[in-house]
């Protein structure tokens, strides 16, 4: 069986994400550019660790997001809503789009103009498929407004389990609502203990609990506050590389 989890408290912080949906305080400034040809070859892999994108789920509309946004990591599989704004030569007028954050743009601490994904700014570098339905390419880069909303994804949440019969790393994806992840707990058929993962990288995380032989169940909280329990997710006869599906998201 599968549980949702959700106190009222966790439900409030989650509203306030709701509202960033329908409310215009929610909005903040920044640019984007984009990296890439039309293919989006170049916005696969990435520094949150999903890989292929067309595969995942994620598509074109991805952006790899400066070192304020970005947070370490944190931010992985977030969305946001973004339009652009204050340039009429080059803004297509009522239009915006919903990304997934999948990768980083690295600062240039050496680069004394246009470093834009220096700290302390908030920037965006699109996939070229997802900034023209904002501009054409050739504006290069343009200011936006941008704001969290939910995520929404087909499927429950993935779980792809890759190390060795010591070390175990699972790379979460297709996580809906709030989109990013901030706990991830595991617990084996035969263990009593919900056992707290340590995030790698990205959304990769990881423990040194030995599972193989168990099937296997998780706690995942976003970081809105609310957190799905997944139980028996990947049966005893699982295999390293293999992706399961969680039924549930967020």
């Amino acid at each position: 069986m599968l549980i949702a989890h959700l106190v009222s408290s966790m439900a409030a912080r989650r509203q306030m994400f709701m509202d960033t949906e329908t409310s215009n305080s929610g909005w903040h400034e920044g640019h984007a550019t984009f990296y890439g040809d039309m293919t989006c070859a170049e916005t696969m892999q990435g520094a949150c660790g999903y890989g292929d994108l067309f595969k995942q789920g994620y598509g074109t509309e991805t952006a790899a997001l400066s070192t304020v946004l970005f947070n370490n990591g944190l931010t992985c599989g977030a969305c946001f809503k973004i339009k652009c704004y204050d340039n009429p030569e080059w803004c297509y007028p009522g239009v915006s789009i919903v990304v997934t954050a999948t990768n980083f743009c690295p600062p240039n601490y050496l680069k004394r103009e246009e470093n834009w994904c220096n700290p302390p700014l908030k920037h965006f570098d699109l996939s070229m498929v997802a900034f023209t339905k904002l501009a054409p390419y050739k504006a290069g880069i343009i200011p936006v407004k941008y704001r969290r909303v939910l995520c929404s994804r087909k499927g429950g949440v993935r779980f792809h389990i890759k190390g060795n019969p010591w070390w175990t790393m699972v790379l979460l994806y297709n996580v809906g609502g709030a989109g990013d992840i901030m706990d991830v707990k595991i617990k084996g058929s035969s263990t009593k203990f919900w056992w707290p993962m340590v995030r790698s990288w990205g959304m990769n995380w990881q423990t040194g609990v030995v599972l193989v032989g168990q099937s296997l169940s998780f706690q995942v909280t976003t970081s809105d506050g609310k957190m799905i329990e997944f139980d028996n997710v990947a049966p005893a006869d699982w295999k390293f590389l293999q992706i399961f599906d969680g039924e549930l998201n967020f």
